[in-house]
């Protein structure tokens, strides 16, 4: 039944006709024309609608509401909607739930424990897994990457598997290597994480946040001579990276040149000066 009109929708959601436009465009909801063109919405959208309003409400970003729902759009069969699964909030994450299976869209990743289900789930559950891996498979690098970055605040296990994943579909993908080695880093997995800005240099030389968090994981490997040539890399693609001068300045005094050391301080403090 397609009895809707956008207006229709957005005062029955609370939303705005822009809003509800947007899920349009994003592909989320294919409502039906009329004879004069304009758009008409089934029972079915509005409670797709209704799950995404939701979800922002739980203060996940509309961004990444759309982005999740999109992913699972494509973990889905052909031809069954969005508004046929369940899905919550747990923890922060978006749980997508069906007759037989509990899942993380964004990811992927199963939940439930199908150990000892009834023989006619089991199937069931075969064809979801079977499904799941096509939509993997074809996801780029990029949208591995996305994932990633959506995951960090989530789940840091699994936005460190999809940025491996990125960086196994695009090997040059220096932005992956950056993200992937700061989570690493901050794990104190100092050598991994210094191995991935390595990489990324290697990819990009240019690339200043790189260079920069090269030598901060130089430094943590008592190897300052090595972090000062990251630090100076890093700003000579970003010769105002205020941050880059003052580790320059630190590790320039540790080495027992405060001339170099001064020069790099007052550099510091005249860029912090003019962004106050």
């Amino acid at each position: 039944m397609t009895d809707y009109s956008t207006r229709d929708v957005a005062d029955l959601m609370d939303l705005s006709v822009h809003q509800v436009r947007s899920y349009v465009r994003a592909g989320l909801l294919a409502p039906e024309r009329d004879g004069s063109g304009a758009l008409r919405f089934s029972f079915q959208d509005i409670a797709f609608l209704r799950t995404a309003k939701a979800l922002m409400a739980a203060s996940i970003p509309p961004r990444r509401v759309r982005k999740a729902l999109r992913q699972l759009r494509a973990q889905l069969p052909d031809g069954v909607p969005l508004s046929a699964v369940s899905i919550d909030i747990d923890g922060g994450r978006i749980v997508a739930r069906d007759e037989a299976t509990v899942w993380h869209p964004e990811s992927g990743q199963m939940l439930f424990n199908f150990s000892g289900l009834p023989p006619d789930v089991e199937p069931m559950e075969e064809r979801r897994a079977e499904r799941l891996r096509k939509a993997w498979a074809k996801m780029d690098a990029e949208h591995w990457f996305e994932v990633a970055a959506e995951l960090e605040g989530v789940n840091q296990t699994e936005a460190l598997e999809a940025y491996g994943r990125t960086i196994e579909l695009d090997p040059t993908h220096a932005d992956a290597h950056v993200n992937l080695g700061r989570l690493l880093h901050d794990q104190g997995r100092v050598r991994e994480a210094a191995q991935h800005y390595r990489d990324a240099l290697e990819a990009r030389p240019e690339h200043p946040i790189a260079a920069f968090n090269f030598g901060l994981a130089l430094e943590d490997l008592g190897r300052p001579a090595e972090a000062v040539v990251a630090y100076r890399q890093a700003l000579a693609s970003q010769p105002e990276y205020a941050d880059a001068h003052f580790n320059l300045a630190r590790v320039y005094e540790r080495l027992g040149q405060p001339a170099a050391a001064l020069r790099h301080m007052s550099t510091y403090k005249r860029l912090v000066d003019d962004n106050v």
